[in-house]
């Protein structure tokens, strides 16, 4: 089982250095996926209430066999809920939905800026991690505007904020303010959703370092100081993605991944500005 290092969010609760990522895992497969990733040696597993499979989630940890303490969970509020006595019945219902007593950590998943109701949402988080439904309380997809306005606000800033991240879309400066406020940047997505791996540039990468391209990619992550949250449904690759850290990326190596940057390098264009998900 690979050893996998721990980062130190600012609340003092540590992550482990990649998660594994529950998007579309559903029902007896999902589960079956998600318990072979836990014995593969995931600990830190992602869900969301939109992906409607906390129940799934929360099976898999029943039957993985790793105690529950071991193990760091998270869910994200969706947009249709971001009202402050909505969002507090969202989080119970999450918890309910997975049958767990907590969640490790609980994130806005979109900031819905048109609604303007992302601030109340947050509000709901501190309550929600004073009652201790949850234990640390972060964001997904906020832009530098969005977090200057919780923080400035509220006076707590979110130990995570987890955002579309891969080599095409490197977030360097989204990553930089992140940093400088103590922030523990999350990637989704972050292998392209499959479109990368057959990229020239970090596949004569991957051949020099006798590693596949995934693996090349998470470490690419890894150096730039994110913490990837890699999907998959195979036992076997789910193993191949926990397999970064016996390896380094040279500086070289980083400048050739650096050159994959595209200012419209996102997927789906989803941009936070103006991208809404209820």
């Amino acid at each position: 089982m690979a050893k996998i290092p721990e980062l130190r969010l600012a609340d003092g609760i540590g992550l482990p250095a990649v998660g594994f990522g529950a998007w579309s895992l559903n029902g007896e497969s999902g589960v079956g996926a998600m318990v072979s990733a836990i014995r593969q040696g995931y600990r830190l597993i992602d869900s969301a209430f939109n992906y409607e499979n906390e129940g799934a989630v929360g099976e898999a940890i029943r039957r993985a066999g790793v105690p529950r303490e071991s193990l760091r969970v998270t869910s994200k509020l969706p947009g249709r809920h971001h009202r402050h006595d909505e969002a507090l019945a969202t989080i119970e219902e999450s918890l309910w939905r997975a049958r767990l007593d907590y969640y490790d950590l609980y994130l806005i998943h979109w900031p819905n800026p048109k609604q303007g109701l992302y601030l109340e949402a947050w509000r709901a988080l501190i309550e929600a991690r004073q009652r201790g439904l949850v234990r640390s309380i972060g964001v997904s997809n906020f832009l530098p505007a969005h977090l200057e306005r919780i923080m400035s606000e509220t006076g707590v800033t979110p130990v995570v904020n987890q955002v579309e991240m891969h080599p095409r879309f490197p977030q360097d400066e989204q990553r930089a303010y992140d940093k400088a406020h103590g922030i523990v940047t999350e990637a989704w997505s972050p292998l392209g959703r499959g479109e990368l791996l057959k990229d020239p540039v970090l596949t004569a990468i991957a051949e020099r370092l006798g590693r596949s391209v995934g693996q090349v990619v998470l470490r690419w992550h890894h150096q730039a100081g994110s913490l990837p949250l890699p999907r998959s449904a195979s036992p076997e690759r789910q193993a191949e993605n926990l397999a970064l850290f016996d390896f380094a990326l040279s500086a070289k190596d980083m400048g050739e991944i650096a050159s994959l940057s595209r200012p419209d390098g996102r997927l789906r264009d989803q941009d936070p500005a103006r991208y809404e998900e209820f």
